[in-house]
């Protein structure tokens, strides 16, 4: 003999069904005949909007790898944690290695964003070839490898960031990033 399942459950069974599928078709890309089609996000439409948003992502961009530069890398090789026998050595240099890779990530996503201005384009494309020697100095941060010369180098890029979103009018300043945007 067939069990019967009582009323009320096959009422809530069926409305949750209900509700699951009027939520999956509402939230829809809306690709319906006639229905326009939505964005995440706003994009710009204007020659002038675009040059503005490309100066804005260049400045949070290169602001974030500037932040972390200093936190993570200048900072502790300032204070002695980089030494041999210096007390969280380990810790400091596995810092170090992640925010370098973070750093390098981060000029690279500005060096492409510098392109949608032309001013800007002009005045960080020179400073390419620095940025591209970083992703080697980030490598050897986190194996423990780390000199003067390797924390000289990202605060030498960093500066020159800085110096050519100022001369293209957009303004450089530290952004130190948290740890949850470090790790990705």
């Amino acid at each position: 003999m067939p069990r019967s399942v009582p009323l009320h459950r096959l009422l809530v069974t069926l409305l949750l069904s209900c509700t699951v599928l009027v939520g999956t078709t509402a939230c829809g890309d809306g690709g319906g005949a006639g229905a326009p089609s939505s964005s995440a996000s706003p994009s710009p439409t204007t020659s002038a909007q675009k040059q503005k948003f490309a100066k804005t992502r260049f400045v949070a961009n290169a602001g974030l790898a500037a932040g972390a530069t200093y936190q993570w890398i200048v900072k502790p090789y300032r204070a002695g944690k980089f030494k041999k026998g210096a007390d969280g050595r380990t810790f400091a240099m596995v810092k170090a290695g992640v925010a370098g890779a973070f750093a390098y990530n981060r000029l690279k996503a500005a060096a492409d964003n510098a392109k949608g201005d032309p001013l800007l384009s002009k005045a960080v494309a020179p400073l390419t070839a620095g940025i591209d020697s970083l992703k080697d100095v980030a490598a050897r941060m986190g194996k423990g490898e780390t000199g003067a010369g390797d924390v000289g180098a990202f605060e030498s890029v960093i500066d020159n960031v800085k110096e050519a979103g100022r001369s293209a009018g957009a303004e450089v300043r530290n952004k130190v990033p948290s740890t949850s945007q470090l790790g990705g």
